[in-house]
This record gives structure tokens, C-alpha cells and sequence, in this order.
């Protein structure tokens, strides 16, 4: 006798359907698993017969096989437990066949029958969704994030017995409902809290409007690190597809089973991070930091200090917005639509150029500073602003509070005229062949851009990107045209850049 039971897998951002099969047939009793599964599956025969016993149920006593197909695609995680379980009391007429019909299962069995929750779950019921099953089983620490999905019944279950009443009909589980439409402002630094810096608080507001990713540059203590960290407090709220999309990518990694995330997200690793802890990959390729930053803010604190290959990697997904991670066990992609916001010192000491301390830093040492951040990285950047040191005489004076709530307003409308005119996508996203047709530049504005350019020796790149900016600027002046004192403003962004030619 066989039975089919059906799961999916996460592959990348995506997934898989797989097929359970189950056989139970003479011989000495145990449990045979194949179909290219990692240890994690293996081992999940003694968990399962534990908890079938546990949960008293029969457990057969002919030799049980179990296929996970297809058979060439590798097969990882616990979430196999459940619907193996269900296979086995399907094969061993505890269930009937009919009772999994249009259902999948997913759920990692604890020895005593309980169900615990796993990684990736929202994929597992995308997958589902996608390939036809109308209701899917998960633990019930799972449900919330499983109910995102739409189109498809999520059902809660607590042990492998709440299944085995479910399917049977003596106790149904009622449907998880799909939570409503929420965002959270949690942040701990305001930007009134911001003494000064009037220029920075400036770019930043354009840099959050439009989507421009931005470097800080400056010495030590100057506020740096703070501004970049109000950036998420100025952000739009995410919308209900930007929330699935950033609970599904840390769902993967482990970082939450049960909670939906509401808040963008704002990830700062260390410079010491390695290029696939940023980039994303390992043996089962997992998403990296620029994929955790999806929808939000990737902060790197102190530029120079990363490694020359994690920056160099950075350029393609800054590029691209989506990261492709090809290993020997698969190849998969996922997005990566983050603002990045970087921040560094003029010198290894940090105070070339600072009128109140001397630099103790040789010509060579701030050269080779300099070189550690290539050209083609600095040409990803939309906006490079210098940071003063702020007077100690404004460190004590009273700053107006809650300043962020009535610059996210701004920052939304202008967001939402962009969506409008570029079709769902920043003023940052546009590509140099949409530009042309979305922006709107009166003609002494490009001149002067034209001028600049040639002055700045701005490379092909840097002349479109100092158009985006001036078209988020036009933006938050609700003007339809890029006009002079806008693409004035934008280029200032680009001075550093030309000093460093």
C-alpha cells in the first residue's frame, strides 16, 4: 500500500512542491527516507517515531520507505516531519487518503507530538498556493506569518494529534485569519534630536524621498553614525507587500517564525562581516545583509574598513536591487531594494582637514584611505555630503521634538507623486532609459548640468544620477519641472567627487 502526501521547500525567494510518497510492505520494521535529503531529514525518523507513539497512534511494524520527489533536488530543513508523519498514518490506514486531498503539511515534530515552528514558512505556503493546494497545515506558532499569504487556508495545529482530529472531522481547526494591514514607527533617534548639521538633515530628507543612497563624510563625533540612524524614523511606512517581503526573507534565516515584521528594516554589520554574510550564499545559499535590507536601510558604518571584496561585491546589487547566489548545490536570486548609507573619515586618523585638530596622517596614508573605496562604488553613490563638526555652543540648546513624523509626511507625498509618474518606482530606480521620458528639465537646467558635467568630469552615471536627485528635490517642491535652483542643489551632492578625480 502507498500514499502521497504533499510539502514544499524554499529555493531561494521561491520554492518547490514535493511529493511525500510513503510504502509500507513486508520486512523487518524501520524507516527508509531517500530523495536527496540532508541530515536534518534523516534524523527525522526516530522523531517521527516517537511522537507517533507519543501521540498514541499505531506505529506499523512492516518496513516503511519514504520518496521525497522529485528525487534529484536537494532537500533541507525539518519542516518534512509533519507530512512524513501524516504519510506513514495514511499507509497505515489510520487515515484516510481522501482526508489529504488539496492539502500540504509543513511542521518540525517535537518527540511528544507537539508541533514547533520553522524557517521559511511563507514559502513553503506561497509554493502551495502556487501550485494548486487550496489549505495548508502548519504549526501554530507559524500561522500568523503563513496567513499573509493570500488565496489559501492556514490552518494552526498545536500536536500531531489536532491533525489527525482535523482530517478526520471530529475536531476541525478554525482557519487562522489574515492579520490586517499594520505598520509600527519604533526608532530610537529622532531627527530633531540632531543638533546642527541643517545641510545633512537636508540631503537626508531628499536621500529618503527618493530613494538615493548617500555617504557621510566627515571626522570623528560629528554626528555621522546619528543621521544615519534617523534615516528609518523619516522612511515611509511599508505596505502590506513590502511587509511580506521582508518577513518571508527573515523567516529564511531564522530570524523570526512567529512574528510579522511591520517595521523596515535597518541593518548595520560590522566591517569585520564576511562577503557572504553581506552578499548572501553558504552551503544551502541563504540571503545575505543586502537582502535582509530589503525595503530598508543597509548602514555601514566607517566604508573604508570593509574589505575591498565585500565593498566591491555590493556593486552589482546596488546596481541590480536583486542579489544571484550560485553555489554547487543551486543557484538562486533575492531582492535586494535597500537605500545604503555609509558613512567615513577623511583620513585613518579622521581629522585631515578639521581646523580645530591636526592631522598626524602622511600624504600616502590619506591617498591609500582614499583608494580603499573604488571608483565604480563611489559612482553607486547618489549623494556624497560632507559633515562638519558641530560648535559645542549648539549642543546644549533646545531642539524642536518629534521633527520625523512631519518630515515622513513630506517624504511620502513625495514618494507617492513618484509612484504615480514612474510607475510604482523611486526617483533612484529609474533606469538612464526612463529617464529621458519621466524627468522634465527646463533648459537652463541642462545647461548648467552640461556645464557641470564637463567641469566635474562626471562620468556617464553621475550625470543621470545628479538628475534623479534633482528630480526628488522637484519633488518635494511639488514642481513638474527640474528647474535651476534644483539641479543647482543636486550637484552640490557631487563635489566630493570631483575633487577626487
Amino acid at each position: 500500500m502507498t500514499s502521497k502526501v504533499l510539502s514544499a521547500t524554499a529555493l531561494g525567494f521561491d520554492g518547490h512542491i514535493i511529493d511525500i510518497e510513503c510504502d509500507a510492505k513486508q520486512g523487518l520494521p524501520g524507516i527508509a527516507i531517500v530523495g536527496l535529503g540532508n541530515k536534518s531529514i534523516d534524523e527525522a525518523k526516530e522523531r517521527i517515531r516517537s511522537a507517533i507513539t507519543n501521540s498514541h497512534f499505531d506505529f506499523p511494524t512492516s518496513k516503511i520507505t519514504i520518496n521525497l520527489a522529485p528525487a534529484d533536488l536537494p532537500k533541507d530543513g525539518s519542516h518534512f516531519d509533519v507530512p512524513m508523519a501524516v504519510a506513514i498514518l495514511v499507509v497505515s490506514g489510520q487515515l484516510k487518503q481522501a482526508s489529504t486531498d488539496g492539502i500540504a503539511f509543513a511542521g518540525e515534530l517535537s518527540l511528544t507530538g507537539k508541533l514547533r515552528p520553522v524557517r521559511g514558512i511563507i514559502n513553503i505556503v506561497e509554493t502551495a498556493r502556487k501550485n494548486g493546494v487550496t489549505s495548508v497545515v502548519v504549526p501554530s506558532a507559524n500561522a500568523a506569518q503563513a496567513s499573509l499569504v493570500k488565496d489559501v487556508t492556514v490552518i494552526g495545529a498545536k500536536t500531531l494529534a489536532d491533525i489527525y482530529l482535523h482530517l478526520t472531522g471530529e475536531k476541525p481547526i478554525s482557519p487562522s485569519l489574515r492579520p490586517e494591514k499594520s505598520a509600527t514607527a519604533h526608532y530610537t533617534t529622532d531627527l530633531g534630536d540632531i543638533h546642527g548639521q541643517e545641510q545633512a538633515k537636508r540631503a537626508l530628507v531628499i536621500a529618503a524621498a527618493g530613494g538615493h543612497n548617500i555617504l557621510f563624510d566627515g571626522p570623528p563625533g560629528a554626528g555621522k553614525t546619528m543621521l544615519a540612524r534617523a534615516l528609518v524614523s523619516i522612511l515611509p511606512f511599508p505596505t502590506y507587500e513590502e511587509q511580506i517581503a521582508i518577513t518571508k526573507l527573515h523567516s529564511l534565516v531564522g530570524e523570526t517564525t512567529e512574528d510579522i515584521v511591520t517595521e523596515l528594516p535597518f541593518r548595520s554589520p560590522h566591517h569585520t562581516a564576511s562577503q557572504i554574510s553581506l552578499i548572501g550564499g553558504g552551503a544551502k545559499p541563504l540571503p545575505g545583509e543586502v537582502s535582509l535590507a530589503h525595503c530598508g536601510v543597509l548602514f555601514l558604518d566607517e566604508l573604508p574598513e570593509y574589505t575591498r571584496s565585500s565593498l566591491e561585491a555590493l556593486r552589482q546589487p546596488l546596481e541590480d536591487r536583486e542579489v544571484n547566489v550560485a553555489r554547487a548545490a543551486g543557484r538562486v536570486k533575492y531582492p535586494a531594494k535597500f537605500m545604503l548609507v555609509a558613512t567615513r573619515n577623511p583620513c585613518p586618523c579622521g581629522y585631515y582637514g578639521d581646523p580645530d585638530h591636526s592631522c598626524s596622517c602622511s600624504l600616502n596614508q590619506i591617498v591609500g584611505y582614499e583608494k580603499r573605496i573604488s571608483g565604480p562604488l563611489l559612482d553607486r553613490i547618489d549623494m556624497l555630503v560632507p559633515v562638519a563638526r558641530v560648535n559645542e555652543k549648539q549642543l546644549l540648546v533646545h531642539s524642536p521634538s518629534a521633527e520625523s513624523p512631519a518630515i515622513r509626511e513630506r517624504v511620502t507625498k513625495a514618494r507617492s507623486l513618484q509612484y504615480k509618474r514612474n510607475k510604482n518606482r523611486t526617483n533612484a530606480e529609474l533606469s538612464s532609459k526612463n529617464i529621458a521620458a519621466l524627468t522634465r528639465l527646463s533648459k537652463e537646467a541642462t545647461d548648467l548640468l552640461n556645464a557641470a558635467a564637463d567641469r566635474m568630469k562626471l562620468s556617464a552615471r553621475s550625470y543621470f544620477k545628479a538628475i534623479k536627485v534633482a528630480r526628488t528635490i522637484a519633488d518635494l517642491d511639488d514642481s513638474e519641472d527640474i528647474l535651476v535652483p534644483h539641479m543647482a542643489e543636486a550637484l552640490q551632492y557631487r563635489q566630493k567627487e570631483a575633487k577626487l578625480h
